[in-house]
């Protein structure tokens, strides 16, 4: 589990670090660090914190979190039926 997360990440961050290559790796992770809202000091930020706000930066305020989005059911009883086992 534990190398998927590092694999996750270290993909993530080559993208996003490539659009902006003049910062430094601190500098960068500093800014994304920032662009999360995480005020304590660096050495403490979680990878889930970095690897959610790589994945956030680059989509627009009103789409929804990666994830999320491919267990979104437009209806409900359409949901419910599908909780039920009575449709697929």
């Amino acid at each position: 589990m534990q190398c998927h997360r590092i694999e996750e990440l270290l993909e993530l961050l080559q993208d996003e670090w490539l659009k902006e290559q003049d910062l430094n790796l601190l500098q960068f992770l500093q800014k994304i660090a920032t662009e999360a809202g995480y005020a304590e000091p660096l050495q403490s930020i979680s990878d889930d914190t970095l690897i959610y706000q790589l994945k956030m930066r680059s989509r627009g305020e009103s789409e929804m979190i990666p994830g999320l989005a491919k267990d979104v059911v437009p209806d409900f009883k359409e949901a419910l039926l599908r909780a039920r086992g009575i449709i697929k």
